[in-house]
Formats: C-alpha cells, structure tokens, sequence
C-alpha cells in the first residue's frame, strides 16, 4: 500500500507540474501577444506579473538570498574535523548539538544562517568548545508559558490542550476561558492546567492580557507562546521555537502555520476552503514571510496569532489590549517594529495545525476580521520613518491596485458574457450594444477569461505537486470565487476601519472535534 501511495503521489506531482508549465507558456504566449496588440510594451508585462504579485516575486528572490546565505555559513561552518566526527558517526549529514535539556527540550540542531548562540549582539558570551561543539551547559534552558484563549470552544479545547501537554508540562499551560457559555473550562479544568475564567467577554486580546497579568507570566517565564484553540502543535514546535530564541535578538518567533487536510470531515465547500487556504499559506510563507524574516529586513508585519512565541522581555512593552481593535496580532507584530523591541523570526521547523472555517459564511466572518483588524493597525499606528513602513507600503498598494483591478475586471467579465449569451434581450437594453462592441473590441470574453483564470489555476497546479494532492486540480477550479470575495473584503473595509471602533469581542465559528493525526 505504502508503494501504491508513492507512486501515486509521484505521478499526480509530475501530472501537475506538466499541466503547470503548459498553461504558463499558452498564457504568457496569448497575454504578449495581447499586450504587443494593445500597444503598451513594457509597461504591459508588468501587468502580466502582477497576476502573480510583484511582491510574491519580491521577497521571493530575498527569501533565496537568505537561503544562499545560509548555505554559505554551514559550508564555512564544516570544518575538517568536524567532516571526520561525522564520517566515524555513519556517514549523516545533519550535525546535532546539545543546547539545553529542560522542559520541552532536547537536541537541537544548528541549522539555516541565522546567528550562532554565542555570536549574537545581544551580550551573550562564546561558549564553543574546541572542534566548534557548544557545550552542554552553554546555554540555559528557554522557559515558555503557554497561554490558550477560548470562547466557546467545547469542541476542540481538549485537542488543542493535548497537544501542549505533549510538549509542555501541565503546570506551564494556562487556559483562559473568555466568558464561555459552554464545557470549555470544565473540560480544560480537568486536564489539571491552569484555568483562569472570565465573567465578562473581554475578546481574545483581553483574555491574554488577563491571564498574564493574573499569573504574572512575563515575569516567570523566558517567553509566552499564544495558542489559539483551534490549533494543534507540530511534535518539532518547542524545539524550532527555542532554538530561534536562542539569538537574543529575537523579539517573537512566528508559528508556521499548516491548513488541516481532513476531507471526510468536511463537505465540498469545507474541501474547497480548507484546499485554498493550504495554498495561500504556503505562497505566503515560504514566497513572502521567509524573506520578510530575514535578519537583514525584519520587516514582517504578521506574528499569526494561532501559535507564536514573544519573548517576554518584549512582551512587557507591548500594548497587547488597545481600545478599538477587532483583533490583536497585527497590532502586536506592529508593535514589536514601532517600539524597536527586536527582530521577528519565523522558519518552518516552529508548525503548528490550525482548523480552517468549515462553511462560507464562517470563511466571510472571519476574513473579514482579519482584514479589518489590519487597516485598523494601520490606521492607529499611522506612518513613521522605517523599513518597515517602505515594505509595508509596496504591499498595502498592490492589494489596493491588485484588488480594484482584479473586481474591475470581474465586472467587466460579467458584462461581456451576459452580452454574450443574452444575446437579443439584452442588446436593446440603452447604450449596453454601444457598451459592449467597444468593449470587446479591446477585451473578447476568451482573454478576460484566460487573464482571470489561468494564473491562478497556475498556482493550484504548483500546490498539487507540492502536497500530491490529486483533488487540488478540481477544487482548485472553484479558487476564483474565493478571491472575488477576498478582493472585494480587502477593500470593503477601508473605510470601515476608519469610521467603526470595534471591542475586540469574539464570537466562535462552527468547530468539530479532531479525531485524527493530520
């Protein structure tokens, strides 16, 4: 079966990757063709690119610099003896150093570029044994608070605590049950961690200002890891997690987060969410935040709030709970660069599983939060002279521009097919023949519909060989729906953010227990 599985896999990656690169070179083909019609040269490629999304491009090229970098560093870092240890050891590739033992401890791999413990700005002091070994005392151990705020979620706490438990011992996890109305507290109360329980609905920012002024974390612990309910920990999280920690430098470490792939849980629509949402963290992490994250930028502007780590030292200073905001993780991430608390970090050995929405109405709901929630960060935190903002400003004007074009586009799309099949009864109607002959003229049905279409059914091509996932080719086919609303929502709240205040209160959307391993 194992076999069966294999080549199956190998064969759906190789299906797609074909699929992907034929449609890559018939669309780039027709959109220069179109563009050299139009007249509009080089100006028109960029257009062309921008289906992809310049800063998709941008900080992948940044992402592979860091990359390279980090190459570099292992290479110079691979010294003779050290080559000899490891050819005594079997022949591995991977050198494993002991950084640490304590709660959630363990080996801990150096690896990528980032800054040998020891070799930080951060006033820590070279502990490196001859050969280049660290020590066992090196280093001491990075104690990590767990904070998990829930409102309503009977369903899935125990998962969500399970996990932590598998990673953190009971007495370092504190649940925050923000004004339940359900089991939450009397289910995470019997797993023996500390269960702090609101009366009043405070909102999720509010539920982890509570708790870590009630339990003083900040001040017992190295760190303070927001678990959202929802979400289960990677078996490799608390290791990634510290090891990043170790460069005194880092202000909070980033989870990764991973779309849940449970299809026999889920109806189609729940597939299709659940499908979109793997693709759309994967470009956003590995094409985007990798770069973003470098220590030679830093300029993230997201620490996802499902599963991320703050030092608590930055912590302190960070107004976790300000007035008139729907959420907290824009604001906190905003935070951490206007304060100069430190760098963000983030690479994929911190994963973490989170549960997407299983029906529309809650995927609306709660992109519509999260959109809201970072035009409000904006709008509080206004601009101030950085690198950051420079970033932040490229990316804020190719959703703007990207969104507006993209639902012109629509609209556009949908006028020609309804001239296109109406036919006679619409083509009375006034000045809508006029309207569509000079429309097509520019923009026949088959290039909006090959301009719309096509990249992105491009990039659900690339997923499907990534994961080896067959049914990505058909959900993939329902995306273009899904970015409308993203597109639309992206700009909807705008204008909401500067005339609405919002108290930060949560309601929980439809949950289902997990039952499996993803």
């Amino acid at each position: 079966m194992r076999i069966v599985r294999f080549v199956g896999g190998l064969l759906t990656g190789l299906i797609a990757l074909v699929l992907a690169v034929a449609l890559f070179v018939y669309w780039f083909d027709f959109a220069s063709s179109m563009a050299a019609a139009a007249g509009i040269g080089a100006l028109g490629y960029v257009f062309l690119w921008m289906a992809f999304g310049l800063n998709l491009l941008l900080w992948t090229v940044i992402g592979l610099l860091r990359l390279a970098e980090g190459g570099a560093r292992a290479a110079l870092r691979r010294r003779p003896e050290d080559l000899q240890r490891k050819a005594v050891a079997g022949g591995r590739e991977r050198e494993r150093v002991l950084v640490g033992a304590g709660r959630g401890g363990g080996d801990l791999a150096l690896t990528e570029g980032e800054s040998e413990p020891g070799s930080t700005g951060g006033g820590a002091v070279d502990t490196a044994a001859p050969g280049g070994a660290l020590t066992p005392d090196a280093l001491p151990d990075v104690t990590i608070a767990v904070i998990i705020p829930a409102h309503n979620e009977e369903p899935v706490i125990d998962t969500a605590i399970s996990s932590a438990l598998g990673l953190f011992n009971r007495w370092d996890i504190y649940v925050v049950s923000d004004s339940s109305k359900d089991a939450t507290a009397d289910i995470a109360a019997k797993t023996g961690v500390n269960v702090l329980e609101l009366l009043t609905n405070r909102g999720k920012a509010g539920a982890i200002e509570a708790v870590i002024e009630e339990f003083s974390l900040t001040e017992n612990y190295d760190g303070v890891l927001i678990l959202d309910a929802d979400t289960e920990l990677d078996a490799g999280y608390v290791e990634g997690a510290k090891r990043q920690l170790l460069d005194q430098e880092v202000a909070a470490v980033a989870g990764f987060v991973v779309s849940e792939w449970k299809p026999k849980e889920r109806n189609v629509i729940g597939r299709i969410i659940s499908a979109y949402r793997d693709r759309l963290y994967f470009m956003l992490q590995y094409f985007m935040r990798f770069g973003q994250t470098w220590k030679r930028t830093n300029v993230a502007f997201i620490v996802p709030g499902f599963a991320s780590v703050y030092r608590s030292r930055a912590l302190r200073e960070i107004t976790v709970n300000p007035p008139g905001l729907v959420i907290e993780d824009f604001n906190m991430t905003f935070e951490v660069h206007r304060k100069r608390l430190g760098r963000i970090s983030m690479r994929p050995d911190t994963k973490a599983y989170s549960q997407d929405p299983f029906t529309f109405r809650d995927y609306r709901k709660q992109v519509s939060r999260w959109t809201l929630g970072f035009w409000q960060t904006v709008r509080r935190h206004k601009v101030w002279p950085s690198f950051f903002w420079v970033a932040l400003a490229l990316y804020i004007f190719e959703v703007v521009l990207v969104s507006v074009l993209f639902l012109v586009t629509v609209a556009i799309a949908v006028f020609v097919l309804l001239g296109t099949v109406g036919g006679d009864a619409v083509a009375g109607l006034p000045y809508f023949s006029d309207g569509f002959t000079a429309v097509t003229a520019f923009l026949p049905l088959t290039a909006l519909a090959i301009g719309l279409f096509i990249p992105d059914y491009m990039l659900t091509c690339v997923m499907t060989m990534i994961r080896r996932r067959p049914s990505y080719l058909f959900y993939g086919l329902f995306f273009f729906p899904i970015r409308v609303v993203d597109s639309y929502l992206a700009l909807r709240m705008i204008p909401k953010a500067w005339t609405a205040e919002s108290d930060g209160r949560w309601s929980s959307p439809t949950r289902v227990a997990n039952r499996d391993k993803k």
